[in-house]
């Protein structure tokens, strides 16, 4: 078992989650003091200027760096970003920087797969170990120090434009125009981590869960083609094709023709297209997933029933002290000892392995090596069942 399962607990701050409760609830204290137009304006307005801020800077520019702007360009953005009270800029890269490279396994800070739904979509907020920024993960950014001051006084911008809301239109402005569209803009982000791991299309094999969500993309501003995102994260744009909207990359496209921003990163061709082969980590981490659904069945059984006749067979010593000395492939032995001993369960064929590896992935140049591999992986499996002295200590 990894460290990260065995340290997992659902620790809650409660602080943290007494302010989070609040800010849900105080929306409802408009009840009393009403609803005008100006804060409905201010709630919608702020909604789609923040989740900007929240996509374009938290994610495709601090967590990423998919395009370049300058000092005081990135200044604004942290601003703008960390006006949605989502902590500040620092501590959102360095998790999602590791979310990234543990995509749904058990060290992603916000997994639906290994955690529950809940969890990865508010729980892992209040989880103590996620409290502090890990400044390690994003020396680029911490070398600022208007950065590291903004780390040091998160709400500061949060708290600015509370405040504003209120001097333009009182208690309506700050309840519904700052604190129900922070709501709102804290759900449309978590569901990014949540739904969009579990409910979508996945045309990109990248070794998680991540997946496409057309009416995601539309709140989150085109977050939602998660899955190309995963396929490609040095990408600016999200949408791949034509008809998938983007709408945080036209934005950046005009600040770009402005000057503003430069240097968007665009994916390749034969990434859009699928035609790209999946790295080896991908390719293994893939493989490993597949050959889960390809139990070694009864093989302790078969051997505990023929022990002596199994031991003394002259090419199962052979095999088994070939295996041990690393000079036979799994799957080649496994082939020989059927041979000899027919009542020894199959492997799987590659067309099974296949058939069911397009039933829980896209289609892609590397599906055959992925089939190969966990096929081997499986052999590999299935000796140690037979041979459990064979197994490595770490297995």
């Amino acid at each position: 078992m990894s460290h990260a399962s065995t340290d997992f607990h659902d620790d809650i701050v409660y602080p943290n989650t007494i302010a989070f409760v609040l800010v849900h609830l105080a929306p409802l204290a408009a009840f009393w003091t009403g609803v005008t137009t100006t804060s409905v304006v201010l709630c919608v307005s702020l909604y789609l200027v923040r989740m900007f801020g929240v996509t374009a800077g938290y994610h495709r520019y601090f967590s990423h760096r998919s395009f370049k702007t300058s000092r005081a360009g990135q200044f604004l953005f942290a601003l703008l970003a960390m006006s949605s009270t989502q902590k500040s800029v620092l501590w959102w890269a360095a998790l999602h920087r590791h979310h990234h490279r543990h995509s749904d396994q058990e060290d992603d800070v916000h997994s639906p797969v290994h955690r529950s739904f809940f969890y990865s979509h508010v729980g892992w907020i209040f989880d103590k170990k996620h409290d502090t920024t890990r400044v390690e993960e994003v020396p680029d950014l911490a070398k600022f120090p208007e950065l590291a001051f903004l780390d040091r006084h998160q709400l500061l911008p949060g708290i600015a434009l509370g405040i504003i809301c209120f001097l333009i239109d009182g208690l309506p402005g700050l309840l519904i125009g700052f604190f129900l569209s922070t709501v709102f803009l804290y759900h449309g982000t978590f569901f990014i981590n949540s739904l969009a791991h579990v409910h979508g299309k996945q045309r990109y094999v990248t070794g998680d869960d991540s997946r496409n969500n057309w009416w995601l993309a539309l709140i989150t501003l085109g977050e939602g083609w998660h899955n190309n995102h995963h396929a490609y994260q040095r990408s600016t744009r999200q949408g791949f094709r034509w008809y998938e909207i983007d709408i945080t990359y036209y934005i950046l496209k005009a600040l770009s023709w402005a000057g503003l921003v430069w240097d968007l990163g665009e994916p390749p061709t034969e990434v859009v297209r699928n035609e790209r082969r999946v790295g080896t980590a991908v390719l293994e981490k893939v493989a490993r997933q597949l050959a889960e659904h390809f139990p070694p069945g009864t093989l302790t059984i078969y051997r505990a029933n023929a022990r002596e006749a199994f031991d003394a067979h002259p090419k199962v010593i052979e095999l088994r002290a070939k295996l041990a000395a690393g000079q036979a492939r799994a799957e080649e032995a496994w082939h020989e000892l059927q041979q000899h001993l027919p009542h020894l369960p199959q492997l799987p064929t590659a067309a099974e392995i296949k058939a069911r590896a397009l039933q829980m992935y896209a289609d892609s140049p590397s599906t055959d090596d992925i089939v190969a591999r966990a096929r081997a992986v499986i052999a590999e499996r299935m000796s140690f069942e037979l041979f459990p002295e064979l197994r490595p200590a770490a297995a």
